[in-house]
């Protein structure tokens, strides 16, 4: 099938893993799952690990990148990742590094990706907008306040994976001891609810098609608390939000032509 489509094997501090798909071309973002279970999330889309044409990396964290390597050796697979990404993660083998400044896009046959930094406590982290020359697919994650310039970048999109990550409330009177609610909530850590609907508000949504909401933690946050923070202040978008789960992932989505 032609257009650009999207999924999630799984969306969370266990593992991400995202595959966006152009035709032929089918690109793995992240890895944070062990070979086999990627394998077993992959089959459920239809896809093999023959199916990947290559795997993009946002950073170098475990739940992000842990099971990349195993994978791209296994299937001979090209890895794209920054060169703070790379340094951080140790320099892995890999079957084919491409370093790419997170200010300029590259393309992967039919995609065509442009990186956009990222404040996290990693190298250099980046996320991505993926577009097949009509339609754009923009992913945000780990990041632990919004920039003009990620604004800019997700302005306009025609679907977007958003971080809702924490409720301020349930972070502080959560089992995270102090130094690790103050990580996930600094500046450098993880969007909470009232930060990723600032941001909605901020974009203009004309032609969103899917708003999926991401990384949600499963001991700082809920379903409820995401929906209730979505429909308070964007009550159209509420009606939509589809919630990214981390165990059985997100089949596809079709993001359709504009007419």
């Amino acid at each position: 099938m032609s257009g650009l489509r999207f999924a999630t094997l799984g969306s969370g501090s266990r593992g991400n893993a995202t595959v966006v798909a152009c035709g032929r071309t089918v690109v793995l973002m992240d890895c944070g799952f062990a070979v086999n279970e990627t394998l077993r999330r992959l089959a459920v889309l239809g896809l093999t690990g023959e199916s990947l044409c290559a795997i993009v990396v946002t950073h170098e964290h475990g739940d992000h990148m842990g099971g990349v390597a195993r994978l791209a050796r296994r299937f001979g697979l090209p890895v794209w990742l920054t060169a703070g990404t790379y340094r951080g993660a140790g320099a892995p083998r890999l079957p084919e590094v491409n370093l790419f400044n997170p200010h300029e896009p590259f393309a992967i046959q039919d995609l065509t990706i442009h990186p956009y930094p990222v404040p996290h406590d990693a190298r250099e982290p980046c996320q991505f907008v993926f577009s097949d020359g009509a339609m754009r697919l923009g992913v945000l994650s780990d990041a632990g306040h919004v920039t003009p310039h990620m604004q800019r970048s997700l302005d306009g999109l025609d679907a977007l994976m958003l971080e809702f990550n924490h409720d301020p409330d349930l972070l502080a009177r959560g089992p995270y001891p102090p130094e690790l609610q103050a990580r996930v909530g600094g500046r450098l850590g993880h969007l909470n609810n009232g930060q990723a609907v600032q941001l909605l508000e901020s974009l203009d949504r004309g032609a969103l098609q899917h708003l999926i909401a991401g990384h949600i933690s499963e001991k700082n946050n809920s379903p409820a608390h995401v929906r209730e923070a979505v429909a308070h202040r964007l009550p159209a978008e509420a009606a939509a939000l589809v919630l990214a789960p981390q165990e059985q992932g997100l089949g596809w989505h079709d993001i359709r032509p504009r007419l």
